[in-house]
């Protein structure tokens, strides 16, 4: 699916003037270094542009049509002569007071972005005022907030109820930083999986520290999630309300699932990472070889049995499951194979193996736009 920058007009693209209304040729002054990286996001970036602006009262009095549109018109001029040109001008006429649907941060001239054919998780907003940043909210996407005044934007998010800190993934002023951010951005995935039988909610950022966070009401289950974080390098929160009053497999299930989900949102387009990975690892008397391919087709090969009937909470029979359900949602081809004596350690290693296969696959060159395929799609 596509992916959208919707881009605010005045304050982002041109410099605002004192009185908001860039009515005039000689109003128009672009936004420092705006050229330069917007071009680069166009050429090097698999991002399609919609420039998405309040103009109060256009078509009346207080702002009539022959002044905007010259103005408007050379500003669309100087970008396509850069290179940048964008995929629709979605403009609003209304004044503030109205609180009308269609003004930002209202989405009723943006449906058509919402109807299933965006990436909108993966779509971002880009604007200086806080409109800009609950209109990402609303449409399901990320902000960058481009405040002046940090202790404005400071205030401004303390004052709003919709934890919109949370949707906001850079704040600055330059475009240089914003070119950066989007070039080496951190690679991201949430999901929230709500069914009769579980509520399982994931959070994993791939370029992380290894930080880990996870409650699944299984203990054991919990300590190999804190290996796959850790030794992958991703930090990982996973918190789950399970059915365990019936059994474990519910919640270890879904929770592969919503895993898997959130490194197929995470890896994205695969441009510029290895793609596979393997280890062959050690603990003590076991020996585990895990091999990864994020292919973007499923597949699981297993090769480990266990003598006890249960780890911990955990039922041995389910590390197969786990893994056919990750391999199944995060659309990854998954080689597994454990021997030894302590099954404590089998599985431990198997973890450990997995999550350093997965530390190798998604390493990426920020600076190659190369798919790793003959193919030309993953």
């Amino acid at each position: 699916m596509k992916k959208v920058l919707f881009i605010d007009r005045d304050g982002t693209l041109v410099l605002e003037p004192h009185d908001y209304q860039v009515d005039a040729l000689d109003k128009v002054e672009f936004y420092p270094l705006v050229f330069q990286y917007l071009a680069k996001i166009v050429q090097e970036l698999d991002y399609e542009l919609v420039m998405v602006t309040n103009q109060d009262g256009l078509g009346t009095p207080s702002y009539p049509e022959d002044t905007f549109w010259p103005a408007h018109n050379a500003i669309i001029k100087a970008f396509r002569n850069e290179g940048v040109t964008f995929a629709e001008e979605v403009i609003d006429r209304t004044f503030p007071h109205e609180n009308q649907p269609t003004r930002k941060p209202g989405t009723a001239l943006l449906t058509h972005y919402m109807d299933g054919s965006v990436d909108l998780p993966n779509s971002f907003v880009i604007g200086d005022r806080i409109t800009d940043v609950q209109l990402a909210k609303n449409l399901g996407a990320k902000a960058i907030w481009m405040v002046t005044d940090p202790q404005l934007g400071a205030d401004e998010i303390s004052n709003d109820a919709r934890n919109l800190q949370e949707v906001i993934a850079l704040t600055s002023t330059d475009w240089g930083e914003i070119y950066r951010f989007f070039k080496g951005r951190q690679r991201t995935g949430k999901v929230h999986r709500v069914t009769k039988e579980t509520d399982v909610f994931v959070q994993l950022d791939l370029d992380g520290q290894g930080r880990y966070n996870n409650h699944t009401g299984l203990g054991f289950f919990d300590h190999m999630l804190d290996q796959l974080a850790k030794h992958s390098g991703a930090n990982l929160e996973v918190r789950v309300q399970g059915d365990l009053h019936i059994d474990e497999h519910h919640t270890i299930e879904d929770t592969a699932i919503a895993l898997g989900e959130a490194f197929r949102q995470a890896v994205g387009d695969k441009r510029g990472m290895e793609r596979y990975g393997s280890c062959i690892l050690p603990m003590d008397d076991c020996l585990a070889t895990a091999a990864i391919d994020f292919s973007g087709r499923p597949w699981l090969v297993w090769s480990a049995d266990y003598r006890r009937e249960k780890v911990g909470q955990m039922p041995t029979e389910l590390f197969y499951h786990f893994f056919k359900s990750f391999s199944d949602t995060a659309l990854c081809n998954l080689n597994i194979k454990a021997e030894g004596e302590n099954e404590h350690h089998k599985i431990e290693a198997t973890f450990k193996a997995v999550a350093k296969a997965i530390k190798m696959a998604v390493k990426r060159d920020i600076n190659s736009q190369e798919l790793p395929s003959t193919k030309g799609v993953l």
